[in-house]
């Protein structure tokens, strides 16, 4: 019961991660007038997880589990992460939400945490957020299919929620696209092999948050 009610808390959008602050790509998006209603944002946010979180968030959530406080194996992934993530906006997102979730750890003495921190100070690594997910998650007594899932379920509840806070989607309607998109999520949170590569393709995306990341007036940092 415990280690649910630990994926429940790290799941929960209150958890103190920054996420807030960050679209991924989804502002950027609206900008361009693409629909993002029930029908539209379900794809995009399919789209998302297919191309970006299963090939590169969630292959390095594991990874980052697997390493447990083998730091020199954490820079390593954290340096993966950097050099697939081409658009500046979603690179710079990505690590001031895992430096952020990072901190919070910091602060609840998870084990391992200031040391992470330590070590991203120093210069040896970014703080990439699927990083500081998998190493803090497993930190927390959470399994490698669990994290999975938790990361995934945050990917899609977040992409979503910008939609919502940019006004382009109702909340019950944004309730309805999340849950038609679990089943990907599950069908997607399969076994990541020892040899597995981080690797994103998303020019749509990334082209659309660069534009953004110039605009004199946006609502999110990305």
């Amino acid at each position: 019961m415990s280690g649910l009610l630990t994926i429940l808390q790290h799941a929960d959008s209150a958890f103190p991660s920054g996420g807030f602050a960050f679209s991924n790509g989804i502002e950027g998006l609206a900008a361009l007038n693409t629909p993002l209603d029930r029908s539209g944002l379900r794809d995009i946010v399919a789209m998302f997880l297919h191309h970006r979180w299963a090939t590169s968030d969630r292959v390095a959530v594991v990874l980052a589990h697997r390493a447990c406080e083998d730091f020199d194996r954490l820079a390593e992934i954290d340096k993966a992460v950097e050099a697939t993530t081409l658009a500046e906006p979603l690179r710079s997102g990505s690590k001031r939400n895992g430096n952020a979730l990072l901190a919070a750890h910091v602060r609840l003495a998870t084990q391992g945490a200031a040391e992470l921190r330590s070590q991203i100070e120093a210069g040896n690594a970014h703080g990439h957020l699927p990083v500081v997910q998998g190493f803090v998650w497993r930190a927390r007594g959470m399994s490698e299919t669990d994290a999975i899932l938790v990361s995934g379920f945050a990917t899609a509840s977040g992409l979503i929620a910008a939609a919502m806070r940019l006004g382009r989607i109702g909340a019950v309607e944004a309730q309805a696209v999340l849950g038609a998109l679990l089943p990907a999520i599950a069908d997607l949170s399969v076994p990541v092999p020892p040899d597995a590569e981080i690797e994103s393709f998303m020019p749509w995306v990334d082209a659309a948050a660069s534009r953004q990341a110039r605009a004199h007036l946006r609502l999110f940092a990305s």
